[in-house]
């Protein structure tokens, strides 16, 4: 029998509340889910933002998104580069196509030129919560934004997927960031900070975002087998 460890796929949910320092939250956010074009398993696709900020952390993330310079990686002016193929070029824009009615598409949303497999910084607000470019992992830069008002309500929609790689929280409240970390179904949990990573820290996902641990003693566990010796004396 093969020992196996798997680092599988992610729809990570980001959580800000109406007293997070919205100054790191907003371009956090932006920077959470548009790194690598969004070809990164644990980015931020998921954002709910409670009521009273929504339109201010819509707006925000919404302009970052309109202001990226797409381009060749190669240039070092470039903020978001290509996909890495034609059929991952499609599969994005048939997510971005297939929004419905009552969804709005406040940033980005198209293809940019004829060559290279550049997709807009995309910020749809509003989807349904059933909707496929809420439930499936799109692996492009495309983000969903949400509104909630209710802690429990949006942490069961938050840990309503078959995904638990990753997750992050905004707040300044201490007490209200651990508990929502303790609650949310991922194998990490960033607080007021996105895509942070320690090689002395496991990393791994939980559900169908994977199997077992990368990274720390956790990882290298998963190396060695264990024996036990009785001996009497």
């Amino acid at each position: 029998m093969k020992k196996v460890t798997l680092e599988l796929g992610g729809k990570s949910p980001v959580l800000v509340f109406d007293d997070a320092p919205l100054d790191q939250a907003i371009p956090g956010a932006a920077g959470g889910i548009f790194i690598n074009s969004g070809q990164v398993c644990v980015v931020g696709s998921r954002l709910y933002v409670q009521t009273k900020v929504f339109d201010r952390v819509v707006s925000g993330i919404a302009d970052i998104a309109k202001g990226m310079k797409l381009g060749s990686g190669l240039d070092r002016s470039t903020q978001i580069g290509p996909l890495i193929s034609n059929k991952q070029l499609k599969r994005v824009m048939s997510f971005i196509d297939s929004v419905e009615p009552g969804a709005e598409v406040v940033a980005g949303g198209k293809r940019r030129g004829d060559t290279g497999y550049f997709v807009e910084p995309t910020v749809i607000a509003n989807p349904h919560p059933d909707a496929r470019i809420v439930r499936e992992e799109i692996f492009g830069p495309v983000l969903t934004v949400m509104p909630f008002d209710d802690l429990d309500a949006v942490l069961k929609t938050a840990n309503d997927t078959t995904y638990g790689l990753a997750a992050a929280v905004w707040t300044r409240d201490i007490s209200r960031a651990h508990l929502v970390a303790q609650r949310l179904q991922a194998g990490t949990v960033w607080v007021n900070c996105e895509l942070m990573m320690n090689m002395s820290m496991p990393f791994g996902g939980h559900k169908q975002s994977g199997w077992g641990q990368e990274f720390a003693r956790e990882g290298l566990e998963a190396y060695l087998q264990t024996k036990s010796v009785f001996v009497q004396l």
